[in-house]
Order: structure tokens, then sequence, then C-alpha cells
């Protein structure tokens, strides 16, 4: 596999929130996507989801909390969480997710 940039990738994509798949690791799916300040409704997934911010800040209410990742900063969404993106959510972010394979 040859190295990839992700802030590139994130950046190049036509679309904020829309995700793309860089590789796998194991059963896990490795994603990245671009956050351009604009809230995300409120979501919940069966399985755990690790949030990586490389640059920016991701602005969180997780099951009624809020949760700020800073740049560098990772946090688990537990499974079944409900958790949506708050206001202000801004630069690259790496979503592992279990595939379900």
């Amino acid at each position: 596999m040859d190295s990839i940039d992700i802030v590139e990738t994130a950046a190049a994509l036509a679309t904020a929130w829309s995700s793309r798949s860089v590789g796998n690791v194991g059963t896990a799916r490795v994603n990245v996507l671009r956050m351009d300040g604009n809230p995300v409704r409120e979501e919940a997934h069966g399985r755990d989801e690790i949030l990586l911010v490389l640059d920016g800040r991701l602005e969180l209410l997780v099951e009624g909390a809020e949760v700020t990742v800073g740049a560098g900063g990772m946090y688990r969404v537990p499974a079944g969480a409900r958790h949506a993106v708050r206001p202000g959510s801004r630069g690259t972010l790496v979503i592992l997710e279990e595939s379900g394979v």
C-alpha cells in the first residue's frame, strides 16, 4: 500500500461530512472526512467508533454530554451511544469503525 496524505484526501472531498474509505486494519475500516462547521444530526451505531481529529476541532454531544476533541485528540464512541456533531466542528477527521466482516 502506498502512503496516503490524509489531510489532502479530506480536503479534496467534494462534500463535507462525506467520508472516504482509505483502507482497512483487520476488520476495521479507516475513513477520512472534512468537517465544515455545520452540525450533523444524532445517530448511533452497533459497534464502537474511534474518532481521531488530525487538525481542527470536533464538537460532539454524546448521550447528552458535550465533548470537545482537539487536534491530535481521539475519542471512542461506545456502541449504541447516541451522538451528534455540534456546530463549530472544523478540520480533518479520521474514523475507525468495525466493518462487520
